[in-house]
């Protein structure tokens, strides 16, 4: 049997290797022409058309490269104002930097536990040695905050003139009437939210989103659209759940909401019921709305919404239109809204 297998499987190589080979469309790469990325026997793309739909990843491509030279002149940058300071005759640079950079820094234990308990790292997984990880880890960070220190100190006022052209986020006009929302209409910032309550990135992202409110007050005006991922079982009802609650009273959905990343692991429909007794809903109404689908278009429209605009994964975000993908820091917020607030 196996004889006859490898014959078989032969002799298929001998008789493809004897068939008229296959050929491959012949690219010509030339150089640019205005806005015509590719153009044959009268079909024309346009640079325009091959951008929409990708803006987001182009984006994070540009960005990856933007921070790669930047680091790199940044690194120059030190290395060249190190060279400048008498002090550093005889030293290589990590001797310089341990000595007149980071000789004060220290990792307590106290700065392992809070690290431990900011990232929600399981007791049961701790041990002596990724406690000593966590230390190197939190040195390496405070090391690069004692060379921005250093970097800032020795620049003073004037600042670095930096002539590497940044990136530029790309903007939507994201579709967002009717959704939920939070905060004034007449705020200078929108923030257009597409998450899943089932993502833990999400509900990651949903605390930031709560710093940002507090922090900017009626400035910001957050409005929530719907984009439960397929591969979440629960999602989807969930999504219809919060817009039930919404329907009854405004200020519910966003009690739903709290609840709902609250306790990711019960969101089955017999959990999001007896959440919508809990904050004082309707329940009749509720579970009929739910058992309904009454909102499952409305859930429906917002992911197409969200497709329309470059939406692929959750939490991705709009800040008066410009992108923001995932659970990022309240200090990548601040960037844009900052940004925004000055024009």
């Amino acid at each position: 049997m196996m004889i006859k297998s490898l014959f078989l499987v032969s002799a298929a190589l001998f008789f493809s290797s004897c068939s008229e080979s296959i050929s491959s469309p012949n690219y010509k790469f030339m150089p640019p022409a205005g806005n015509t990325v590719a153009k044959v026997a009268g079909v024309e793309i346009t640079a325009a058309e091959m951008n929409q739909g990708i803006e987001a990843e182009l984006y994070e491509a540009e960005m990856k490269l933007f921070d790669v030279k930047f680091n790199k002149v940044k690194t120059l940058l030190i290395e060249k104002l190190m060279e400048q300071d008498p002090k550093k005759k005889g030293l290589s640079n990590d001797e310089y930097l341990e000595k007149y950079i980071a000789s004060k820094i220290t990792i307590s234990e106290k700065d392992v536990d809070a690290f431990v308990k900011e990232k929600s790292i399981p007791a049961e997984h701790m041990n002596a040695q990724l406690r000593e990880r966590i230390k190197g880890f939190l040195m390496i960070e405070k090391k690069k905050t004692a060379i921005d220190q250093w970097l800032a100190d020795k620049t003073g006022k004037a600042g670095i003139e930096v002539y590497l052209a940044k990136p530029q986020r790309p903007n939507f006009d994201v579709k967002f009437a009717g959704a939920p929302t939070s905060g004034s209409d007449s705020a200078k910032i929108t923030i257009v939210e597409f998450s899943d309550f089932q993502c833990p990135f999400c509900k990651k992202a949903a605390e930031t989103v709560e710093e940002v409110k507090k922090k900017y007050g009626n400035k910001v005006r957050v409005a929530f659209k719907q984009f439960p991922l397929p591969f979440h079982k629960n999602a989807q009802k969930s999504a219809e759940a919060a817009l039930c609650a919404h329907d009854q009273k405004k200020e519910s959905f966003w009690k739903m909401h709290d609840k709902m990343f609250g306790a990711q692991d019960q969101l089955e429909v017999d959990g999001l019921k007896k959440m919508a007794k809990e904050i004082g809903l309707d329940v009749k109404a509720f579970d009929a709305c739910l058992d309904g689908a009454k909102f499952a278009a409305q859930v429906e429209q917002d992911m197409k919404d969200g497709q329309a605009v470059g939406v692929k994964s959750t939490p991705t975000f709009f800040i008066n239109g410009k992108l923001l993908s995932g659970a990022q820091p309240i200090e990548e917020f601040d960037t844009i809204i900052s940004e925004e607030l000055t024009k």
